[in-house]
C-alpha cells in the first residue's frame, strides 16, 4: 500500500465520485480507478460499491476508512514536523574543535552566525584529537571544524574557513632549526613521527606525506606516539621531526622546539565537516554563514608562523640548503 493509493481512497471516500476525486488529485479518472482497484486487491475485498449512478462505501471500506484516516493524518503531521525541523534554525548548535583546529576563525564564525540567527545558541567544545569523527557519528556534536582531508563516505565537507601553511617542528639543536625554510625534499632525510592508528588515515597522509614531491619515501617513526606532549618532547629531544601547520596556539610557549616553514607542500584547509544524514537547518545556516565570509589565508590567524618558540632567540641561520 503506497501513499497514492491511500490518498485516492480517502478522497474518494469524501467525494464518492471518481470524476471529482480525479480533479482534486490532479490525476486522470482512469488513474484513480487503477489506484483504488490495486488497493482493493491488496486488502482482499471490495471497498466501494460501483454502479453507473453511484459510488458507495462497503462495510469493509467504511471500517477501513475509520482506521486509516487517523493514521494518515498522523503521518502527514509527522512529515510536516520533520520539514519544519529541517527549516528551523532555532535551538542549539554544537561545534567540535580539536587541539589543532581551535582557532579565532571558529570564534568569528560563531559570532557571525549568532548575529544572523539569534534564536540559535552555539556551543564550541573540544573533542578527542585522535578520533575526531566519533563525536559526529555519536551525535555529541553537530559540526566538526577540522582539516579537510576527509575520505569517509558518511561525512560531508563544507566551506573552508582558513588555509594554513606547512611548518616543520624540530628540536632547537636540530640541523634544520636555523634554516629560513625547509624544502619538502629534505623530509626524505628525516624520520617523522607516526600518528596513532585510530587517527583517520586521510588526515595522517595529509599531515605526514608518504613521499616528497619528487617521489622519495619519507620514513615514519615506530613506535607510535600516544600523546601530543609526548610527541613534542620527542621532537625537542631530537629523536624525530614533525610536519604540522602554522599558527597552532598549542605549540606556543616552549623554547626547546622551533617551527620552520616547509616549501613545496600545499597548505592544509580548515573547514566544516558533518554527517550527511544528520544535516539540518542549523548546519546549513552555519555553512551558509561560513561561505559568505572571506577565507582567511596564511598569516591571517593572528599568530607568528614560528609558533612554538617564535619569540625565543634563535641560532644564526645556516646557509640555504643545496
Amino acid at each position: 500500500m503506497d501513499l497514492d493509493q491511500v490518498k485516492a481512497f480517502l478522497v474518494l471516500c469524501e467525494e464518492l465520485h471518481f470524476g471529482r476525486t480525479a480533479e482534486r488529485l490532479f490525476r486522470s479518472q482512469s488513474r484513480v480507478s487503477r489506484l483504488v482497484s490495486a488497493l482493493e486487491r491488496e486488502v482482499g475485498g471490495a471497498l466501494f460499491e460501483r454502479s453507473s449512478h453511484h459510488v458507495r462505501l462497503t462495510p469493509l471500506g467504511a471500517a477501513f476508512e475509520a482506521r486509516l484516516r487517523p493514521a494518515y493524518t498522523d503521518l502527514l503531521a509527522a512529515r510536516d514536523a520533520a520539514i519544519a525541523g529541517m527549516r528551523d534554525v532555532r535551538g542549539d548548535l554544537r561545534i567540535g574543535v580539536t587541539q589543532t583546529s581551535d582557532c579565532s576563525a571558529v570564534t568569528r564564525l560563531a559570532g557571525a552566525f549568532t548575529a544572523r540567527h539569534p534564536g540559535c545558541t552555539v556551543h564550541i567544545t573540544e573533542i578527542d584529537f585522535w578520533d575526531p569523527y566519533e563525536p559526529l557519528r555519536s551525535g555529541e556534536i553537530d559540526v566538526l571544524c577540522n582539516w579537510l582531508a576527509v575520505d569517509e563516505p558518511d561525512l560531508r565537507t563544507g566551506p573552508v574557513l582558513e588555509e594554513r601553511g606547512r611548518v616543520l617542528m624540530v628540536g632547537r639543536g636540530h640541523r634544520l632549526a636555523g634554516w629560513a625554510s625547509v624544502p619538502a625534499e629534505e623530509l626524505a632525510a628525516e624520520v617523522v613521527q607516526r600518528l596513532p592508528g585510530r587517527y583517520p588515515s586521510a588526515l595522517t597522509d595529509a599531515l605526514l606525506p608518504l613521499r616528497t614531491p619528487s617521489g622519495q619515501p619519507i620514513r615514519r617513526a615506530v613506535p607510535e606516539s600516544t600523546s601530543i606532549p609526548e610527541m613534542i618532547a620527542q621532537v625537542a629531544a631530537g629523536n624525530f621531526v614533525r610536519p604540522t601547520v602554522e599558527g597552532i596556539a598549542r605549540w606556543q610557549g616552549r623554547s626547546d622546539v622551533i617551527l620552520v616553514p616547509i616549501t613545496g607542500l600545499p597548505p592544509l584547509l580548515l573547514g566544516l565537516i558533518w554527517v550527511t544524514a544528520r544535516e539540518n537547518a542549523r548546519i546549513r545556516a552555519l555553512a551558509d554563514t561560513a561561505a559568505s565570509r572571506p577565507r582567511a589565508g596564511r598569516g591571517d590567524s593572528g599568530r607568528s608562523p614560528g609558533g612554538v618558540g617564535a619569540d625565543a632567540p634563535r641560532p644564526a641561520r645556516a646557509s640555504a640548503p643545496r
